[in-house]
């Protein structure tokens, strides 16, 4: 049977996250990296293309995407999904915008949602309001992220400067009120002509009406949390079966290692936390910039302590060193080079036995998986919310976690290895 849902991510970590969150609520789940050339995996239920479009021009970033949506409707999919951060990284020129409204082009949609809440990690949106914890998103670490600071909290505000549609809200008391009276919003913001609504959530219970509310719209964006609500519709349907156990993983033996690339406040925790008991080598990117063969360098100093448990490789740091750093070297050329050397290192990593790897952050799982020429990944329980464990398609499996830097307790770098199969 033909794939049910496709989802298109535009980052390689909020891919795996919304993943994990389709696999804990029934559906087998594949994620491709970038758009496949082939066919997708036979028995899965759901397929996620990760795509590295956050920060890319807007341009690149809808070609990219509705390349992905051909190759999942070729695929069989019926609905479709677009899932970005549950920070709603961007800047005011693109991507979310942009791509959700090449999206309804494509799929001949005349109104979606846009709802990146997510509870259990914090994020709630109000009044159109995006909260991360008890703070507003431009109080929050957000602000400083060095690629897409986040300075306004009003998500009705942000979608509107990025989209030529009219973006709309539907407002908590709605969502309180349940499927039915979710549709009759959806249909009120319709009717005042917006193309898509902001809508708010603070709780699993809204985001489980909100999704059922979405069963007949043929694109819905937002972040992994909205994709709980969507299994039911299709379990409703006959199409998809009840318990069904959709996370099973085999166990794959070697060598851990942690890659480190976020900035994010969350991987900072978890980065010291893990260096307080475990062997780890810091990346200088100006040591990079000069030359210096630190890929080199990473894998003679590794070599020496793989096997006695999981070694940690970081290019983590504070954001005055991040600053400083880019005010020498330029914020792209900065993160670019960070993440192809890290990239480097876990393919060299990989090559000296290690099957059993974390990646932290976004871009730098991108290029690793880009370096490992990982085609896609079977997906599997969550570590923590929205991080699950996943294996690698292909001839030489690897067991990997890829976790956004906003995710994850402070141990997680300690405890995940207790989690694999």
């Amino acid at each position: 049977m033909a794939a049910l849902l496709g989802a298109i991510a535009d980052d390689f970590t909020g891919a795996t996250d919304l993943a994990g969150m389709l696999v804990k609520h029934g559906m087998r789940t594949v994620q491709m990296f970038g758009v496949p050339r082939t066919l997708p995996p036979a028995s899965v239920d759901a397929i996620v293309v990760a795509l590295k479009t956050r920060t890319a021009p807007p341009a690149d970033a809808v070609e990219a995407s509705l390349e992905a949506l051909r190759w999942l409707r070729d695929a069989g999919c019926r609905q479709f999904l677009f899932k970005y951060c549950s920070t709603f990284d961007s800047s005011d020129r693109g991507n979310i915008g942009p791509v959700a409204e090449a999206l309804m082009d494509a799929v001949g949609a005349d109104f979606t949602i846009a709802c990146p809440a997510f509870p259990a990690n914090g994020r709630a949106v109000f009044r159109g309001y995006l909260f991360v914890g008890d703070v507003l998103l431009s109080e929050s670490g957000m602000r400083h992220h060095p690629l897409t600071p986040m300075t306004d909290s009003n998500l009705v505000r942000v979608l509107q400067r990025q989209s030529k549609r009219r973006v709309g809200l539907v407002p908590f008391e709605s969502v309180r009120g349940g499927e039915a009276e979710i549709r009759r919003a959806f249909e009120s913001a319709r009717g005042a002509g917006a193309g898509i609504a902001i809508v708010d959530a603070a709780s699993d219970d809204d985001l489980m009406a909100i999704g059922a509310a979405c069963r007949d719209l043929p694109l819905v964006t937002g972040g992994s949390g909205i994709a709980m609500g969507l299994p039911d519709n299709f379990r409703s349907q006959g199409l998809l079966p009840a318990d069904q156990p959709a996370g099973r993983l085999p166990r794959i033996e070697g060598f851990e290692a942690v890659i480190s690339g976020s900035c994010s406040p969350a991987t900072l925790r978890q980065a010291a936390r893990m260096r307080e008991v475990a062997p780890a080598f810091q990346i200088d990117p100006l040591r990079v910039a000069s030359g210096a063969d630190v890929v080199a360098e990473a894998a003679d100093w590794a070599s020496g302590r793989l096997g006695s448990g999981p070694v940690l490789v970081y290019a983590t740091a504070e954001p005055a060193a991040v600053k400083r750093v880019q005010d020498d070297l330029g914020a792209e050329r900065a993160g670019a080079m960070v993440e192809r050397t890290l990239a480097a290192i876990a393919c060299r990593l990989v090559d000296m036995g290690v099957r059993r790897l974390i990646v932290a952050g976004g871009e730098t799982a991108g290029a690793v998986a880009g370096t490992l020429r990982l085609a896609g990944l079977r997906i599997g329980d969550e570590i923590d919310p929205g991080v699950p464990w996943t294996v690698s398609l292909g001839e030489r499996p690897l067991a990997l976690a890829l976790k956004s830097g906003n995710f994850g307790t402070d141990d997680f770098f300690l405890k995940a290895w207790s989690r694999l199969p």
